[in-house]
């Protein structure tokens, strides 16, 4: 249950449409719900201003689609990371209404269109070393959208060719948050730490040949850039990446 809801139904007790006994059942969830498999925390939106989101990697399709259904019948946006084609087929079949992203691997249910950002808004840029690290950026990008944020992406701007970057350096000098997705060396970011004054969260990603160590090499350059002003998340967590900046958003804008 999201604070909207509970707001609501708080309303109706007050108004008298709905009685304290039928509050208490709409209720009696709280905090979490028990599907032996999953324990679902319904109350983390109220908590954190987020509800849960499901991880799906290594769920079966049933899980996935069960949890997700229970999650909307308590909240009116629910996100799922890490689908496989395979289940977001299956979970279609049961959600009619869930969207899905073949190149983030995200699923989404939306009551309504999130509202669009004010164009003056404060932003995320989110910038790709090459076109392989995408998948891991659009995961960050579509979470951040679908959390309410404006996003300004730069793709296939890595320092092979360090004058593409420098040609978003406008973009780059007016954002509130950077996010820089990057294997291989995961030199981007550091690059990127060197430009800019507000907070950059680094990204490395599994994308490299084999002395990269499936990421390894990345992460371990960008925690030792030498650019201050850098935060960095696991190894492909674009979604991680994005709630870190969402919440640096929300404090600007409160």
């Amino acid at each position: 249950m999201d604070r909207n809801k509970l707001e609501q139904l708080l309303m109706e007790v007050q108004s008298g449409e709905s009685t304290v006994d039928q509050a208490l059942k709409r209720l009696r969830s709280l905090p979490y719900e028990n599907l032996e498999y999953a324990r679902l925390d319904l109350h983390r939106d109220l908590r954190q201003g987020l509800p849960e989101v499901v991880f799906c990697e290594n769920k079966t399709p049933d899980q996935v689609a069960t949890i997700l259904e229970r999650l909307w019948d308590h909240h009116d946006r629910v996100l799922g990371t890490r689908v496989s084609p395979e289940i977001a087929a299956y979970v279609q079949e049961k959600l009619p209404d869930t969207s899905y992203d073949s190149k983030s691997k995200l699923l989404k249910l939306s009551r309504g269109d999130v509202p669009d950002p004010e164009e003056e808004s404060p932003y995320v840029m989110v910038v790709s070393g090459g076109t392989s690290d995408q998948p891991v950026a659009e995961e960050a990008a579509q979470t951040l959208e679908f959390l309410g944020n404006r996003v300004i992406r730069a793709y296939d701007v890595g320092v092979a060719g360090v004058h593409r970057l420098l040609e978003q350096h406008a973009l780059l000098a007016d954002a509130d948050v950077i996010i820089s997705v990057a294997g291989m060396e995961g030199a981007l970011t550091s690059v990127v730490g060197g430009l800019v004054s507000c907070p950059v969260v680094g990204v490395p990603t599994s994308v490299g040949y084999g002395a990269n160590f499936q990421g390894i090499s990345a992460l371990l350059a960008m925690l030792n850039a030498c650019a201050p002003g850098i935060a960095v998340v696991n190894i492909d967590n674009g979604f991680g990446a994005a709630v870190y900046a969402h919440l640096i958003l929300r404090r600007i804008q409160k």
